[in-house]
């Protein structure tokens, strides 16, 4: 096997360390990087950088490879923090996880370390690359598979990463971090949002964004309830709904201008299902799919592959029939396509 210059994205992690001392057991030149996107504390929520950057240097060392720092924190909050503020005030439900691969792991990082002089960049996403086709693939592991967050990687960006976790499952990635005693093995898995640690997306919001309590209108026209703010509120939400009486409702839609939200009891309203899907924002990583052939769309990470056709596709509209009606389809959120294991790439729902 041919040997590299590799810098790798160290996020202190099982997952990436995993990843660096794979890649230096293969004989690559390898540098660890951490990036820091994020350093803000959030009250009652403390952000856990440090924490995080200290763990990446001792993998670093215990590897005996180098190790830097690129602070991407200035352009991480004009790039996606900002996206997902305006994406939320809007009305819809961004994904700041798409955009952050998008905008600062496959970018900045990826153009920074070329720059320095690394021939391949590598991360810890359960992924798959085909490097000479620069074609995205699925991990072997279904369940932990990442590519529905990769699908806006440009398809040079792949020709030039590695993804050394593709052919692994997470148990056997942290019985190999074990066997080599990475002091990351036993590391729990960072939940929330996907830059602060811990702290859930309403209490973020709540940061930034003022709110203010108003109306939950079911089907028929009647209040039921009040909320405490539309913003927080995505389509097909059942849970974070106070509205008593021990009937499941699900957020249909909602005015931001009024300031309302919209719920259904009707598990089966149509308001909830639909079997076209509009697209808007598209990036396809290899090539533009083709109108007639069968593929198969992600509509959120871990959703059921569902079977479907190209009606349009062009830069103003990109509109898809589904073979069968799905629920709570999200505007703002990502619907991805695959041609097998191949992931072709994606678009924005609207």
């Amino acid at each position: 096997m041919k040997k590299y210059r590799v810098y790798v994205g160290l996020s202190g992690g099982v997952d990436s360390s995993l990843s660096a001392a794979l890649l230096v057991e293969q004989g690559h030149d390898v540098t660890g990087v951490y990036m820091k996107n994020w350093s803000k504390d959030l009250p009652g929520f403390p952000c856990p950088w440090k924490e995080d950057y200290q763990d990446a240097k001792r993998i670093s060392v215990q590897l005996g490879i180098p190790f830097e720092m690129f602070d991407f924190e200035t352009e991480y909050f004009d790039k996606v923090v900002q996206y997902m503020l305006d994406g939320f005030k809007s009305g819809i439900t961004p994904n700041p996880d798409v955009m952050c691969n998008q905008e600062i792991k496959f970018k900045l990082f990826y153009e920074l370390a070329r720059k320095k002089g690394a021939d391949f960049i590598a991360t810890g996403h359960y992924a798959q690359v085909n490097n000479k086709k620069g074609q995205l693939k699925t991990a072997i592991d279904s369940n932990k598979d990442q590519t529905y967050f990769l699908y806006r990687v440009n398809e040079d960006v792949l020709e030039h990463t590695f993804f050394p976790l593709g052919e692994m499952t997470k148990p056997e990635v942290r019985k190999e971090a074990k066997k080599r005693g990475l002091i990351t093995a036993h590391k729990k898995e960072s939940m929330g949002i996907c830059f602060v640690g811990k702290v859930g997306i309403k209490e973020f919001l709540s940061q930034f964004v003022e709110t203010k309590s108003g109306p939950i209108i079911e089907q028929n026209g009647r209040i039921i309830g009040q909320h405490d703010g539309a913003i927080f509120y995505t389509i097909g939400q059942r849970h974070g709904l106070d509205v008593g009486g021990g009937m499941p409702y699900y957020v249909t839609s909602k005015n931001m201008k009024k300031n309302e939200v919209y719920v259904t009891n009707d598990i089966s309203d149509e308001k909830l299902w639909s079997d076209t899907i509009r697209l808007t924002n598209c990036h396809w990583i290899n090539s533009v799919p083709e109108i007639g052939k069968p593929y198969k769309i992600r509509t959120r990470h871990r959703a059921k592959l569902v079977n479907f056709s190209f009606i349009a596709i062009n830069d103003k509209k990109t509109l898809i029939k589904l073979e069968e009606s799905l629920r709570a389809l999200t505007p703002g959120q990502s619907a991805v396509v695959y041609d097998g294991e191949i992931c072709l790439g994606g678009g924005i729902i609207i």
